[in-house]
């Protein structure tokens, strides 16, 4: 079993919101009520990381539910490599959370669960700005090109 745990599920739904559920709200119910109405999940490196340990935890495989396009693969196969932070600012796309990266999110956890509002502050708007760039680095991509 994977050492990775279920901290925020974020889904973000262009023109209609943002979605985050933390930890203990993250639950099978609330994640099938959130995506309700969706057709198509858009993640970055999710079908290695994001969508495992959801099902890992939550036994929810979205893989089996919805269609889905990993950005960090489309990227890739455009010549852009590397993780979310690096693809965005090749992109053009800037950030209030910079310098904040997974390492630190894991820091601001702990933090949080030591007591520290102001860091689950700062790791929801880390969260927001990744899954509310998805959109943003899509269409940035464009169509896939033809050989993909």
């Amino acid at each position: 079993m994977s050492e990775h745990r279920v901290i925020i599920v974020g889904i973000h739904r262009p023109g209609i919101g943002t979605t985050q559920l933390v930890r203990s709200d993250a639950t099978l119910k609330k994640v099938l009520e959130a995506l309700e109405g969706v057709g198509r999940l858009v993640t970055f490196n999710g079908a290695c990381f994001d969508l495992p340990v959801i099902r890992g935890e939550l036994g929810l495989d979205l893989r089996d539910r919805f269609d889905h396009v990993d950005l960090r693969c489309a990227c890739a196969r455009r010549g852009l490599k590397g993780g979310l932070k690096k693809i965005e600012a090749l992109l053009g796309i800037q950030r209030d959370t910079e310098g904040v990266d997974g390492w630190a999110a894991m820091r601001l956890w702990e933090m949080y669960k030591l007591g520290d509002r102001e860091a689950l502050e700062i790791l929801l708007r880390y969260n927001r700005e990744d899954i509310e760039n998805l959109p943003v680095i899509e269409k940035k991509l464009g169509p896939a090109p033809a050989w993909t």
